[in-house]
């Protein structure tokens, strides 16, 4: 099972809608009503939510802290991502809002993340507590173009995700202008390929995709610039976050390669160019800025 998946590419999403409550018929009751569902902080002390773009990402909630504001969350072929919340954040359960505190480790859950400074923070949490279906991240496992079954791999389901791409879909390259110049097609539906599949529940409860985006294919190069989160040089490991598209990325690099890697520190800005190999981004350039 490989482990070097883009953390934004490795997910199934539950697109779940909050139920609006309705307003108390008891206004003498008001005061006693607020009071269940306000949070223990004082919102109005606390600063606006992060602002710049959100990512989804998917995994399984570990390490739940409530005295540290903070969760782990457990990522297909990935270290787990350290997620921090406070009372700004929302939590729903089946499209259905819940206290904070009704969150649970070892729940499936959809994160909607952004950065806040270095830090990722969840703006909100959606609590999957049923198949996930409607749009799957994740990496191809294999492709029949005779019967046009998919299946991808994906943190949020317990096996593979298989869907039927019928003649009509769309399926295009998603990202980077060079990446994206390139031709696609069903061509690029091979094993290790990174995709985000669109898909609806069909005749026969089969799951038939409507549109897939092509993230990486082995082979294809891409440019990254961030700030390194997570650094081992032992190793050959980075994380980096790129503002371009908020999504985290985990990079391999040689030493011997690259030589100029054993000068690179923690939080230090750095550009990226990198080659996916069918199962991890690897470097071929670190320069620091």
């Amino acid at each position: 099972m490989v482990r070097s998946l883009p953390v934004a590419f490795i997910q199934c999403v539950l697109l779940a809608v909050p139920l609006l409550g309705a307003q108390s018929e008891h206004p003498n009751n008001a005061n006693a009503a607020v009071e269940t569902i306000r949070p223990s902080g004082d919102l109005a002390a606390l600063p606006s939510l992060p602002h710049g773009m959100t990512t989804i990402v998917g995994g399984t909630i570990r390490n739940l802290d409530f005295v540290r504001d903070q969760f782990s969350l457990a990522l297909y072929g990935q270290r787990p991502m350290k997620i921090l919340f406070d009372e700004r954040t929302k939590v729903y359960r089946d499209g259905v809002k819940i206290p904070l505190r009704d969150l649970r480790a070892d729940e499936h859950a959809s994160v909607q993340t952004a950065l806040d400074r270095s830090d990722v923070f969840a703006v909100s949490i959606h609590v999957l507590s049923a198949s996930p279906e409607g749009e799957c991240r994740g990496q191809v496992l294999n492709y029949n173009p005779r019967t046009g079954e998919l299946s991808i791999r994906s943190e949020l389901s317990s096996g593979p995700v298989k869907l039927l791409v019928p003649l009509d879909a769309s399926i295009v390259r998603q990202g980077q202008a060079d990446f994206t110049s390139q031709s696609s097609g069903r061509s690029d539906l091979v094993a290790g390929a990174l995709v985000l599949a669109t898909f609806r529940r069909g005749q026969n409860s089969k799951d038939v995709a409507s549109h897939i985006a092509i993230l990486a294919v082995s082979g294809s190069s891409f440019r990254f610039a961030g700030k390194i989160s997570y650094l081992d040089l032992s190793n050959g490991l980075l994380d980096m976050v790129d503002p371009l598209d908020g999504k985290r990325y985990e990079i391999h690099f040689s030493s011997a390669r690259i030589p100029t890697s054993g000068n690179i520190h923690l939080g230090e800005n750095v550009t990226v160019v990198a080659s996916y190999d069918g199962s991890q981004y690897q470097a071929t350039e670190i320069t620091a800025y």
